[in-house]
């Protein structure tokens, strides 16, 4: 699902009598949903007053200057009033041990030297030349009017062969579903045609070399993409035709259902942390997982738990897009007033962001799809992985769901799986939080690799 981003903006500082000297130049690495951001703290004194610029180095080296700051007895404390970002933490030895917070809460040291990126080794990534057949192609999705790229791999250039499609999760996405310097599909895609299955996988519209606009589409959009593509595998002299399954990740698990459901010739679907249940449930739940993991205390993930809540019964029930926006920012301002502690974070500009996000086309689908109704017409084979440390799409819920529908439909075809210790991107994890996802030097687990391998060969005799 949604990528989390820090949007780190201009800033200015002042400060008391330090009891000892906190000048010079600091330096700290801000992990942020699996990206890696260092920071350079630069405090002066200039008669006796302290001036403080944060510079953000992977962000173009942006100067910021800071608004306020305290240090006392050894306490280092620092806000931004504009964009609410605040900063606590304690200078010990030659480290300031700190927590930064804007929206939500990342650990934040800072220390005399330069740090470096760590640098993760992603050794599954496959390195050419391919022992198999690798072809680019172009395919036209005639309702829409586009042309979406790909990569297409067979086992060997001559032969007839079973095939996969995989369908990316949401947001952007290339062919390789690329995220945080990891390509699961590439692995996934180098897996399966290593052991006999053709693969195609592609750029979402509008990315990479596919034609089309990303930012105006839906998921009823996205369906049309891989329709196009299903079709064109089947008029593919080396391809079975009746032997052709999708594999979806996230929200690509519900592009496939909707395909699934009807396309009676699909052979056998796989959903890869697929939602079981409606997606604003889903939401929720999600949030408040990652929050705990974040180390929010019960009664600010409570809060922002019901604040959501009726954000999203809002754009579900209304039509009217200016009335959306018009009564979502009166329940925004609503609660910072009545929770300005919890809340503190709501200033005009991040209200007008989050509505600008929740109003787009995309988001207004996408909070009104009901897995069930989809899942429910799918007749073929369905195999659902779930890590049991996603913190996106929870897997007990969503899992149980996905059985429930199926079976309550005739469906027995049905293997339900939840694999031990691993997150959303199917890495074997620690806690399955966003944050661990860069730090992992594994992209896609072997064990879920496995399952989807021994499921397709179980299909296609």
């Amino acid at each position: 699902m949604k990528k989390i981003s820090v949007l780190l903006t201009f800033l200015f500082f002042t400060c008391n009598m330090f009891s000892q000297d906190i000048t010079g130049k600091w330096f700290g690495l801000l992990n942020v949903s699996g990206a890696q951001l260092r920071l350079e703290l630069n405090i002066q004194n200039q008669d006796s007053i302290f001036v403080a610029q944060l510079i953000s180095i992977d962000q173009n080296n942006a100067i910021m200057n800071i608004d306020k700051i305290e240090f006392l007895d050894l306490n280092l404390e620092f806000s931004i009033e504009k964009s609410k970002i605040s900063y606590k933490g304690t200078l010990k030895d030659t480290i300031i041990n700190g927590i930064f917070f804007q929206q939500t809460k990342f650990p934040l040291n800072f220390q005399r030297s330069p740090i470096k990126k760590k640098t993760i080794n992603h050794f599954q990534e496959p390195k050419k030349p391919y022992p198999y057949y690798e072809e680019e192609v172009f395919i036209k999705n005639k309702k829409d009017k586009i042309i979406l790229a790909g990569t297409l791999t067979l086992p060997q250039k001559e032969g007839k062969f079973p095939a996969v499609i995989l369908i990316s999760g949401s947001g952007p996405q290339n062919r390789n579903e690329e995220i945080i310097g990891h390509k699961p599909f590439l692995v996934i895609s180098d897996f399966l045609t290593r052991n006999g299955i053709a693969v195609l996988r592609f750029d979402d519209r509008g990315i990479g070399k596919s034609k089309g606009n990303f930012s105006k589409a839906t998921t009823y959009d996205f369906s049309n993409d891989v329709e196009a593509i299903f079709k064109y595998l089947q008029k593919r002299k080396e391809i079975i035709k009746n032997k052709i399954g999708l594999i979806g990740h996230s929200e690509g698990a519900m592009i496939a259902s909707m395909v699934a459901s009807r396309n009676k010739n699909i052979d056998f679907v796989i959903f890869l942390a697929g939602p079981g249940i409606p997606i604003d449930s889903l939401l929720i739940m999600q949030t408040e997982a990652i929050a705990k993991a974040s180390g929010l205390i019960d009664d600010e993930i409570e809060i922002t738990s019901k604040l959501n809540f009726k954000i999203y019964q809002l754009v579900k029930s209304e039509n009217n897009l200016d009335s959306i926006k018009l009564k979502t920012k009166d329940l925004m301002i609503k609660f910072q007033n009545d929770n300005p502690d919890l809340l503190e974070s709501l200033d005009e500009k991040s209200i007008d962001a989050q509505i600008q996000t929740i109003t787009n086309t995309w988001f207004r689908y996408f909070i009104k799809f009901i897995p069930e109704l989809y899942i429910k017409n799918i007749k073929c084979p369905l195999l659902a992985l779930n890590g049991n440390k996603d913190l996106q799409v929870i897997a007990k819920e969503n899992l149980s769901a996905i059985e429930k529908i199926l079976k309550k439909n005739g469906n027995n075809n049905v293997i339900i799986k939840e694999l031990d210790n691993q997150n959303h991107l199917f890495q074997e994890c620690e806690t399955g939080s966003p944050s661990e996802y860069s730090e992992i030097e594994q992209t896609f687990s072997p064990i879920a690799l496995n399952e989807i391998l021994k499921f397709i060969n179980s299909n296609i005799k």
